[in-house]
């Protein structure tokens, strides 16, 4: 088990005798004397080897003797020779003491071992310094995505998820939400069907989820407050820098709440949480080269209504009807006029789902609103209030041409059985780290990412 990490050497006092397990990420070789930068998950040390008289004895063809046929065993003693022989992101076991040099810690290597051999060419090398969201880079990034999650700015990428992950876990639980594993597989998409992805199981025909509001709906009357952090699904296609094909989704479901209450919800979380990480990401920061935004910190957020949001847009020059969805080219250039998020309120009736109540002020809008980032990235979330009566719910149903699908019995049931006013909201979770981070794609967000239009590899 390996017992010391590259950071914990900040604490170990010069002439310990310590042994490191990592990768070696560069050398260089001067003279006499070999420097390897030697990485693990924590950090880079370097390494320094000598040329001592037991190097310097063999004959030249040893002496330069691939490590992937020249053992430890084979040259034990040869450290100098070994690590002259390695090649990049070769894994390393090296025996040294500390010691201070020029540029900080390092440790003088007494004795290597090469545990594992790094043989394929890879062009860029995974943990070498380029640019990882080079757009022309892109496509064999994606085919080798098991290698470059070793890259410096992916590890970087990958810890801030973990930390935002964790936080906002950590929110729900301080709110006294329950977390409730709602399923992946559903007969029932939340929009049509043809939005989601469908599979054949045991002869039956089932969806992968686009959204489990369905299932936290039937929760929240037994908790009052549930959440779900997971994949969610999406069959239509979209070329655009914040869709994917598989994405996490934070999902939330609460009882006895109106539209106002949830517009408050989000704003707590989306402070909270940004306040929490940002004292953690220093080195993430670093890493990336790049400063986490803050716009999310200070709240209330402005809101305008989707009326108002049309009127703007025309203002701008941009053709908008009344009814219509927005799309990125839109949000965008709302976004120009604010510098924090701020709330589309009412999105129309005709593009939200039926679960949706309607606005009896403006029956043309829901009571919803989606909380769009600035700096063009788009929305980041929704929430809505749900409909709790059943014979509204029989009029969105058919509005939407759902009504008479016996799928969505359930749903009725649950409207005739102590339903109560409850709504929620659902926000991506990868949209929320490329706004955080100032990531060009999506797609950087995540381990594997599932894109349109790419085989699904690895």
């Amino acid at each position: 088990m390996k017992k010391i990490f590259v950071r914990d050497l900040d604490h170990v006092p010069e002439g310990t005798a310590v042994t490191l397990l990592g990768w070696l990420k560069a050398k260089r070789n001067l003279g006499g004397l070999l420097f390897v930068d030697l990485c693990d998950s924590t950090g880079s040390i370097q390494i320094v080897v000598k040329r001592d008289q037991a190097d310097s004895s063999g004959p030249p063809d040893q002496m330069e003797q691939p490590v992937a046929t020249a053992t430890a065993t084979q040259v034990a003693g040869a450290p100098y020779r070994l690590l002259k022989a390695a090649s990049q992101e070769s894994a390393i076991k090296a025996d040294g003491v500390v010691q201070l040099g020029q540029s900080g810690k390092e440790v003088h290597v007494t004795a290597v071992e090469v545990v594992g051999q790094a043989e394929l060419d890879l062009s860029p090398r995974p943990r070498s310094d380029f640019d990882v969201f080079d757009v022309s880079r892109a496509d064999h990034l994606l085919r080798s995505r098991h290698f470059y999650l070793r890259n410096e700015k992916v590890m970087a990428v990958l810890k801030f998820r973990h930390l935002l992950m964790r936080a906002i876990h950590n929110w729900f639980n301080q709110h006294q939400y329950v977390e409730i594993t709602a399923p992946v597989l559903t007969p029932l998409p939340l929009y049509d069907d043809k939005t989601a992805l469908q599979l054949d199981v045991h002869d039956d025909s089932v969806f992968l989820t686009q959204c489990v509001g369905f299932y936290l709906e039937s929760a929240v009357h037994a908790f009052e407050r549930v959440y779900n952090i997971g994949p969610s699904f999406r069959g239509e296609e979209s070329r655009s820098k914040r869709h994917l094909m598989e994405y996490w989704h934070i999902k939330a479901e609460l009882a006895w709440v109106n539209l106002e209450d949830l517009i408050r919800i989000v704003e707590d979380l989306i402070s909270h949480t940004v306040s929490v990480v940002e004292p953690q990401s220093d080195e993430i920061m670093s890493a990336l080269g790049t400063q986490l935004c803050m716009h999310g910190l200070d709240t209330p957020y402005p809101r305008i209504t989707y009326a108002e949001a049309v009127e703007r847009l025309h203002h701008l020059g941009m053709e908008f009807e009344f009814g219509q969805s927005m799309g990125s080219k839109e949000e965008e250039a709302l976004s120009k006029q604010f510098v924090s998020p701020f709330w589309i309120v009412g999105i129309p009736r005709a593009v939200e789902p039926f679960p949706y109540v309607v606005d009896q002020k403006d029956t043309r809008v829901t009571m919803t609103a989606d909380l769009i980032a600035t700096g063009g990235y788009g929305e980041l979330l929704g929430v809505a209030e749900k409909i709790h009566d059943l014979s509204e719910l029989d009029e969105r149903m058919q509005e939407k041409g759902k009504f008479g699908d016996e799928r969505y019995d359930w749903l009725r049931d649950l409207r005739k059985n102590g339903c109560v006013p409850h709504g929620g909201f659902g926000m991506g979770f990868e949209r929320f780290i490329r706004w955080l981070l100032d990531i060009p794609h999506v797609r950087d967000t995540i381990p594997f990412p599932r894109t349109f239009r790419r085989r699904i590899f690895p």
